[in-house]
């Protein structure tokens, strides 16, 4: 959506040419102006459209950084917007920001160097980020390489990696080099791609821009400019040697001592970025060219949080000196509110931006008059307005629909993704996108979702940042297993640089049985997958015998056996009849346009999948396998809706009373504006409710139940019962499951998971069960930041504190009833700031939906619980979690309890602990450390692969299957078993879809 054509509509404003003149010839350092909250995205583009110079908006808080830039972007279609990101520490805390965020303050920097790009950008930042000391101007200092220089290739790298870069095998995020031969790979933070340098000798032969997900060139340069890749560079003697260390403990001196020796010379640690304010001491206002603007937006506010940041950073300051853990004269990492007003005097101009105020110019702006859904009253104002001569824009998620009513009241508006022109006055134009709020000027009226329907989506269009794609199971260690889907089961024996027929070439070891050894180019690695297999470790395979085809062979004759099985078990219903549902509804439209969010391109094709099977007249039984958080209980919400529709009743199958709960709370506040009734079955409700709510089923009066296991017990049973969604079947027992597979024979079944069960693997794997994946994160989704460490009441207290301070809340599991209340007394004495509830699956009905009502309506700071919060808690205020005795639970439940956290738009943080002093097993720590480098965005599917190699395959398809898994490892049988089950439809009649094959495969 490009709104940028409205933006000479301003210019012609008397009041704004005027504010623009007094800034240009009146000299006046400071101005205030007063604009209406919801209409500054548009001023502060026509100022900068105006000005053509870079401008830095500061903000009180975070959330209203992210928030106006997203909203910028819409006005903005030449301008560059940036987001200068907080770090993610608290003031004197030991922890690494991530890469991303560093990445991204750092191309903040590059765009206010200009460079090529000679669009000045417009900045918006918090009161925090502006605080925070970052690297100076001066060290700041980007250096330009051109085809045709002589450099010295040792002297280059070693340069780069004194500025922050790290060496890797392939270059794929910022902030990363790399070197094979004569090439050099380096990616910038702030450069859309990284670069390949070819050098002959000492003379750069030339530079090519690449794909970083590929590999592969996709243009030629001149030129590219190298910035730092991190901020605190240190610079030599300066900071360290002044330090006074008399005031630390033993332990903090030796550490701090030995850390200041490894930032002298150039090595990166966990934490090395709390030692810049020793060697920089400027802000991103330092970085502001002459002649820049600076809007402050609410300066009260704005000093406020400063001031607040002040007094909290000053106490965590005084605890750690106490502690002797913190030099006495360790200097600020951020700028006080009288330090910073300092600094604005040396920069171009400041203005005031607040919402009413006397004594500033006043923009004229006023909120549009809302309707919230009235359709009809709006309608009638469109017309008036438009007769008064009054431009009209409508900008709305909805267009499509609006169009075709404003078309029944003979106004012609077809939607539009972007406007070329402005209207003409008395003319109306019908944008399809998002906005926050509307406002009205001079002649002009916009109008937002919010003003016309009651609410608006939140959007924002995310600036995709690369990530790494060599996931945790690919990325291959020395010793690690795998098979070569041609010679066997190897030992990886790591990388190795090789000259053939002139040509340099990497290639991968592989050690098999007897010392044989095979060379595999890189060009080939989809020839090799990594080992899962049942059981112990394999046997390594022989190469030039016939022993691994035989293996293969055997396995391949299970897998034909298998898959005659199965399909027999799934024939019936594949030829029953069942349900065949209508299509969509008008109210299943506007059902659908009342998600607040927006809809991720995975999310919308497994609805369309959901429909096609639900129009279809066999009974569905569709697998949708989707991360924690990624939007599978919206997918079940519009196929429950689908089904009440046609008269069918829906039940919603949860493992837990607790989510039972939550999912009644969400389907009954989405499903309020339409006559459906919604009711939950779980051990929360009375004898007389359930018995209600029983009746009610029976005589068809209830049309969505939401339950747990009660919902299958005999006493149950449905009038007219359409489809079953069952959350997370793999919690559920032995006798519920085969109730459930009797069900699968009559109603449609959708299934939802986050870590699906090896058996469900191989029955989506091989096509006997549709499955329906969801990998794209929605929007404004970040990876948790994950530790793993033994019990520790510091880190513990520091990261309650941290979440405390920024408005959030924390869970912190304990999965033992009999000493929860010993770990709550601890957690007191440790943050007797934080108001502590306790929960677990004991307690009394009343008492647990009591305290979980107040800590999700913010009564209470820390939740301590056990892992009955596992399961399809939404709470996005929640972005701390720590574990307990983390070492004591499955990977899985590892992996549910961490995605607990990190549903909002804040950084979340995971902590996994164990007992100080324990010995842990192997498979305890192969669980942590897959936790540890699981922290990619969905990464479910491949923790249920990792938890199947850890835990073995046992009999999950009996024990002759599981031999022969061990035998190839899982990928290959299932490669195989989906081959047999494919060609065993094609030919039965009956069953005439073929399915396709997903093929697992290794990316190093």
């Amino acid at each position: 959506m490009n709104l940028a054509s409205l933006l000479p509509l301003m210019g012609e404003m008397p009041d704004f040419r005027q504010f623009v003149e007094r800034i240009r010839h009146e000299g006046e350092k400071i101005k205030r102006v007063v604009v209406l909250h919801a209409a500054r995205p548009y001023f502060l583009a026509c100022l900068h459209n105006e000005f053509n110079m870079p401008m830095l908006v500061i903000t009180p808080t975070p959330e209203g950084a992210k928030g106006l830039e997203a909203e910028l972007e819409s006005w903005s279609a030449e301008a560059r917007i940036e987001l200068f990101p907080e770090l993610d520490a608290l003031p004197y805390e030991r922890l690494t920001s991530d890469p991303s965020t560093i990445h991204q303050r750092l191309g903040v920097f590059s765009a206010l160097k200009g460079g090529k790009n000679p669009t000045p950008p417009l900045i918006v930042a918090s009161a925090h980020a502006v605080a925070q000391k970052t690297i100076s101007p001066e060290s700041f200092a980007p250096n330009t390489i051109k085809v045709g220089m002589r450099v010295e290739m040792e002297g280059l790298l070693r340069d780069w990696l004194r500025m922050g870069y790290e060496m890797e095998s392939a270059v794929e995020v910022p902030g990363t080099i790399s070197r094979r031969g004569g090439i050099i790979d380096i990616y910038p933070p702030g450069s859309e791609l990284p670069a390949r340098i070819e050098l002959s000798g000492n003379q750069i032969e030339s530079i090519r821009l690449f794909d970083p997900a590929s590999q592969r060139s996709i243009r030629m340069v001149e030129e590219i400019t190298i910035i730092p890749a991190r901020e605190s560079i240190p610079i030599e003697g300066k900071g360290i040697q002044k330090l006074d260390l008399s005031n630390l403990n033993e332990t903090a001196r030796e550490r701090i001592e030995e850390e200041m020796t490894m930032l002298l010379k150039g090595v990166r640690f966990d934490g090395d970025e709390s030692y810049l304010p020793l060697f920089q001491s400027a802000t991103i206002l330092d970085h502001l060219p002459a002649g820049a603007i600076i809007v402050l937006d609410e300066p009260e506010e704005l000093k406020r949080e400063i001031e607040w940041l002040d007094n909290e950073a000053h106490e965590l300051r005084e605890k750690q000196v106490e502690r002797g853990e913190l030099p006495g004269n360790f200097p600020k990492p951020y700028l006080g509110w009288e330090e910073l007003e300092e600094r604005l005097e040396g920069v171009g101009v400041t203005l005031e931006m607040e919402e009413w105020g006397e004594g500033g110019f006043d923009m004229g702006f006023s909120p549009a008059p809302s309707y919230g859904g009235r359709l009809q009253d709006f309608l009638k104002e469109v017309g008036e307005r438009l007769n008064e001569g009054r431009r009209i824009i409508i900008v709305s998620n909805q267009a499509q629909r609006l169009s075709e009513l404003l078309e029944e009241e003979d106004i012609i508006a077809p939607p539009l993704s972007d406007l070329k022109k402005p209207p003409p006055p008395g003319s109306l134009l019908l944008v399809q996108g998002s906005l926050a709020n509307g406002w009205q000027v001079e002649g002009v009226n916009l109008f937002s979702d919010a003003e016309v329907f009651g609410f608006a989506k939140r959007h924002r269009t995310l600036k995709r940042r690369p990530a790494r794609r060599r996931l945790f199971l690919s990325e291959l260690t020395a010793g690690d297993y795998v098979v070569h889907i041609d010679h066997g089961i190897a030992m990886f024996g790591g990388m190795r640089r090789m000259s053939q027929d002139g040509k340099e070439q990497e290639y991968l070891i592989l050690d098999y049985a007897s010392g044989d050894r095979l060379y595999v180019p890189t060009d080939q690695v989809d020839r090799v997958s990594p080992y899962t297999g049942a059981g112990g470790p394999p046997i390594l395979s022989r190469l030039g015998t016939q022993e691994w085809s035989r293996t293969k062979r055997r396995a391949r004759e299970a897998a034909g056996n298998l898959a005659q099985e199965l399909l027999s078990l799934y024939a019936a219903r594949e030829v029953m009849p069942g349900i065949s549902f209508s299509p969509d509804s008008v109210w299943q439209q506007e059902l659908e346009a009342s998600f607040p969010y927006i809809e991720t391109s995975d999310q919308l094709e497994t609805v369309l999948e959901v429909k096609h099977d639900m129009e279809s007249p066999r009974p569905m039984d569709r697998l949708v396998c989707g991360d924690v958080g990624y939007g599978k209980t919206e997918v079940a919400m519009r196929a429950a809706f689908k089904g009440v529709m046609d008269g069918a009743q829906v039940a919603v199958l949860v493992p837990t009373t607790i989510l039972a709960q939550q999912h009644f709370s969400t389907f009954r506040e989405r499903l309020e504006p339409f006559p459906i009734k919604v009711e939950v079955l779980s051990r929360f409700r009375s004898e007389r409710e359930q018995q209600e709510v029983i009746e009610g089923l029976k005589f068809g009066t209830v049309d969505i139940c939401i339950g747990t296991h009660r919902l299958l017990q005999r006493d149950v049973s449905f009038k007219n019962l359409g489809l079953v969604i069952i959350d997370e079947e793999q919690r559920f027992g032995v006798s519920h499951k085969e109730r459930l597979k009797n069900m699968r024979k009559e109603v449609d079944v959708l299934t939802l998971t986050a870590t699906p069960i090896p058996r469900t693997l191989h029955m989506s794997l091989a096509g006997v069960r549709d499955m329906s994946t969801m990998e794209t994160p929605p929007e404004e989704r970040l990876p948790i930041k994950t530790y793993v460490s033994e019990f520790n009441d510091r880190v513990i207290r520091e990261a309650i504190l941290r979440e405390l301070e920024r408005g959030g809340q924390v869970f912190f599991v304990h999965n033992r009833v009999q000493t929860i209340y010993q770990v709550a007394q601890r957690l007191a004495q440790l943050v007797p700031e934080a108001q502590l509830a306790i929960a677990h699956g004991q307690m009394p009905e009343e008492e647990l939906e009591r305290v979980m009502n107040d800590f999700s309506n913010r009564k209470s700071d820390v939740l301590l619980s056990t892992t009955i919060i596992e399961s399809g808690l939404d709470m996005p205020n929640v972005n701390t979690i720590i574990v307990n005795d983390a070492d004591r639970l499955g990977l899985a439940q590892l992996y549910q309890l961490r995605g607990r956290v990190g549903r909002g738009v804040n950084h979340a943080y995971a902590y996994f602990l164990y007992s100080r002093g324990k010995h842990l097993t192997p498979q305890a720590k192969k669980r942590l450390r897959t936790i540890l480098d699981a922290t990619e965005l969905g990464a479910g599917f491949r923790i249920a692969m990792k938890d199947l190699e850890i835990r073995g395959a046992g009999n999950i398809l009996g024990a002759e299957q599981s031999g022969h898994i061990g035998a190839v490892g899982f990928e290959l049988y299932s490669r195989m078993l989906a081959e047999t089950v494919s060609e065993l439809r094609a030919t039965r009649e009956g069953i005439p879809r073929k399915v396709e094959t997903p093929v697992p495969s290794i990316d190093l």
